[in-house]
């Protein structure tokens, strides 16, 4: 293993470098990784005062330059712009090494960028959504880019339904809905902008398709215990996934839920956890007791204690910072893998939860409320899943034996 004391530093850089080694081992980098980002820091050193350059000229040009002579010097190991990250942050934030300059936003992504900035403050939507919706009308406007700026003039009621009659099709019913709801609300901007002198939101064509006619996706119990036998609780990792999808499978969390729990959203004593969901709505839920354990068992001997921040689940490798919800899916989908099950989502194991509270006769309202859904509408969906008390209700067939 190598030793970061053992790494010899000269040049412009040399007083950088325990200052670097210290915030590496504070994040939690192992000895032989901090020994791995000084060798690197010690050859751009080196290589720095060959060029005759001092901190305040390490610009991207000239990391980029050493990268390039770094590949013709032979090296075969830490050669791309991610391996200088962590020491050009560490010394832009010492205020030694010159920032970046912001790039030169387009007027596709400066238009794109004041319609989500509309989103967040003006109509009160969270930033996972507002950033879905940019994402999701990108085309749209990209069709009208003409050089460097967005022609909005002689925009027509026909050019937005031919739009959705080119996009629509091989979306699923679901995302096709989420694309005309976004484009509806672009539309409304841009007239709330000045940009176009009627709002075409009216124009949008609706997407067919029933609220109720599907059947929500769920696991038996067998297969979620199949699921959660996957994580090897004996790791640090076994033991933060298998917390993280119990909170789902449990407490029927989605993903960025999960993501943004904080240590200071767990009332111990009370046994309850604090729960900030969509739209910012902040809900009490109980704490199961095996939700509970799986938790503190991970917040014993699983988080480390380098961790960055405040939130319950970090990353196993350094730095230890949050999870994103992607991370927080990508944990889903491998267990689901492993067990055997296919592709799973986050969301499947909220669905689970939902039928299993059906099946176990919790009314739907109680089950509105756990999941914390604003209508009874939006829970209508699982009382499919009673089969019991739908036969109750199933009527015989015309001239059918009895």
């Amino acid at each position: 293993m190598s030793s970061p004391s053992r790494v010899r530093m000269s040049g412009p850089l040399t007083s950088y470098a325990s200052g670097f080694a210290g915030v590496l081992a504070g994040q939690g980098y192992r000895p032989n990784s901090v020994a791995a980002q000084l060798q690197l820091m010690a050859h751009l050193s080196r290589w720095m005062a060959g060029e005759g350059v001092e901190v305040d000229g390490l610009t991207p040009a000239l990391s980029e330059a050493f990268l390039v002579a770094r590949r013709a010097a032979g090296y075969t190991l830490w050669l791309s712009p991610k391996a200088l990250a962590p020491l050009l942050a560490h010394l832009r934030g010492a205020g030694v090494a010159p920032r970046p300059p912001a790039p030169a936003l387009s007027s596709l992504e400066a238009l794109l960028a004041r319609f989500g900035a509309y989103l967040i403050t003006e109509r009160g939507v969270g930033r996972p959504t507002a950033d879905g919706y940019v994402q999701m009308v990108r085309p749209f406007l990209a069709e009208r880019a003409v050089g460097n700026e967005v022609d909005l003039e002689g925009l027509t009621a026909a050019d937005v339904t031919g739009f959705v009659l080119t996009a629509c099709p091989g979306r699923s019913p679901g995302s096709a809905k989420l694309l005309v709801t976004a484009l509806r609300s672009v539309l409304g901007f841009l007239h709330v902008e000045g940009l176009i002198p009627l709002s075409l939101a009216d124009t949008v064509p609706s997407v067919a398709g029933r609220r109720l006619a599907g059947l929500p996706r769920s696991l038996d119990p067998g297969e979620v215990r199949r699921l959660l036998a996957t994580c090897d609780r004996r790791t640090r990792t076994g033991r933060r996934n298998f917390a993280m999808m119990l909170l789902l499978v449990r407490l029927g969390l989605r993903a960025g839920e999960v993501r943004s729990l904080g240590l200071d959203d767990i009332d111990w004593r009370a046994g309850e956890v604090v729960i900030c969901g969509k739209g910012n709505r902040v809900e009490r839920l109980p704490m199961p007791a095996d939700v509970g354990e799986a938790v503190a068992g991970y917040l014993r001997r699983g988080r480390p204690a380098t961790a960055e921040g405040r939130t319950v689940f970090v990353r196993v490798r350094a730095p230890h910072q949050a999870l994103s919800s992607t991370a927080v899916t990508n944990v889903v989908w491998a267990a689901g893998q492993r067990a055997g099950l296919g592709q799973l989502g986050a969301h499947r194991l909220r669905h689970t939860a939902a039928t299993q509270m059906v099946r176990a006769g919790v009314p739907l309202p109680e089950v509105g409320q756990v999941l914390r859904h604003r209508l009874l509408l939006t829970t209508a969906i699982y009382a499919k899943v009673d089969r019991e008390g739908l036969r109750l209700l199933a009527r015989p067939w015309p001239g059918a034996p009895a």
